[in-house]
């Protein structure tokens, strides 16, 4: 379903300022403040204090007695403290004091919100989109992957690459924030791209950068009160969203595995969490509140919806199916793939009886796109990754196509020499083969 054009999406300096990626309040530029670089050695600096309000935002003492916060002009990044006189680069959110890496401020920040139901496998994705990005996908792309902040690499190897991607244990379900703050994970996308050679004139490359906020929602906090305020501002800040549909929760795609899959139960369950349309559909009618649209009018914001666990699936499809295809790593969006793995997920909707999802998505969004993937890539076993090891299949499909939404990607009809500029862009992202992890 083709696009009229590729329209400016929403970001963080559209804003009028930039978004905190921890409390996703807007601030002005102009009233981040800083933090003392502290007393360090023979440095000379101020003693750390209790901050109250990184305290408030952890939920405890713990971690939050650091050097005082103060307000300066700072327009040149760096200021000097008023009370020990040393410099500091050091910037901190002035609602909740928690760290605003330089590269976020520096850069143009996209907040990608990611959002399922209890059993998508929203955290398996997280840590296999991110290790593919810094490995396989990063190499295609001429692109580096960087944490912003020492919270982001403790917990991606804590809670992702440890027990995941060494130890090969399943990840458990996405915790509810009621139980504790949870730390979004902020990442510096860094791309080379070279330009087009033109006659007389010498093809030079520049570095498109962007800041990469991924924060992992549980289903059952959309409808909880005590944590619902912090999700729905992180949802209104969101530039993209990327829902996970587990199409084992869809009656007629089950029906079609159940065979191949004897432990399989023949329907699914009855929680309400478990249910995609809930899910969405909750998220759509709080982001309408939030932002005020008015009724029949789609929202803006970009949406990727991927069916998970493909691999499941993928015995029971027909071999000409574009889901049986494998990516091309040509550092491009293949444009005609992407529509043809779109209109493959939107027909598999319909065969499953859950046409009304895609009807609700176009009713409800001006811009949405469907994929197939497979994060694992293989059924997992007593609660280990199977033994073929994890092996992605189109993983990264759903950040490609947002790439290409946020101009940070070329698109590329093959054999037409059409690049992203030379024709309306599809409702769709180009799809990924199998990567087996090397090393584990």
């Amino acid at each position: 379903m083709p696009l009229a054009s590729r329209v400016p999406l929403p970001g963080a300096r559209s804003r009028q300022g930039l978004t905190c990626p921890y409390c996703f309040a807007v601030v002005a530029q102009a009233r981040i403040p800083f933090r003392c670089r502290g007393r360090a050695g023979r440095r000379q600096g101020c003693d750390p204090v209790l901050d109250r309000r990184l305290a408030d935002y952890l939920g405890s003492t713990a971690g939050a007695s650091l050097p005082p916060v103060f307000a300066a002009p700072g327009r040149k990044g760096h200021a000097p403290c008023p009370d020990c006189g040393q410099p500091t680069g050091a910037r901190v959110c002035p609602e909740c004091h928690n760290p605003l890496p330089s590269a976020y401020v520096d850069s143009p920040g996209r907040i990608v919100a990611l959002v399922g139901a209890k059993n998508a496998g929203k955290s398996t994705y997280i840590a296999v989109l991110l290790h593919e990005l810094m490995n396989r996908v990063g190499t295609e792309l001429d692109a580096s992957l960087v944490a912003c902040d020492d919270r982001t690499i403790e917990r991606y190897k804590r809670d992702f690459a440890r027990p995941l991607l060494e130890e090969r244990r399943l990840l458990p379900t996405t915790a509810s924030a009621a139980t504790g703050p949870r730390e979004p994970l902020v990442y510096l996308l860094t791309r080379t791209r070279r330009a087009r050679f033109a006659p007389g004139r010498l093809a030079r490359s520049r570095n498109d950068s962007l800041a990469l906020v991924l924060f992992d929602t549980a289903g059952e906090d959309l409808r909880s009160r005590e944590v619902r305020d912090l999700h729905l501002r992180y949802l209104e800040a969101a530039d993209a969203i990327i829902f996970l549909v587990d199409p084992l929760e869809l009656p007629g795609a089950r029906a079609a595995v159940v065979e191949a899959a004897p432990g399989l139960p023949a329907v699914p369950g009855d929680d309400p969490d478990s249910e995609p349309i809930n899910i969405i559909a909750r998220v759509t009618e709080a982001l309408r509140q939030r932002h005020g649209t008015r009724p029949g009018e789609p929202l803006s914001v970009p949406v990727a919806v991927a069916l998970t666990k493909i691999d499941v699936l993928r015995p029971a499809l027909l071999r000409q199916s574009a889901l049986h295809r494998s990516r091309a790593g040509t550092g491009v969006l293949d444009l005609d793939d992407r529509e043809a793995v779109d209109a493959q997920v939107r027909a598999l909707l319909h065969e499953w009886q859950a046409g009304q999802l895609d009807t609700y998505l176009r009713q409800q969004y001006a811009d949405h796109a469907l994929f197939g993937i497979s994060a694992l890539g293989g059924v997992p076993e007593g609660g280990r990754v199977g033994a073929g090891g994890v092996r992605p299949y189109r993983a990264e499909d759903p950040l490609l196509w947002l790439l290409y939404r946020f101009g940070m990607l070329d698109g590329l009809r093959p054999g037409s020499g059409d690049g992203a500029g030379g024709g309306p862009p599809p409702a769709g992202g180009g799809p990924a083969g199998p990567s087996p992890f090397q090393g584990m």
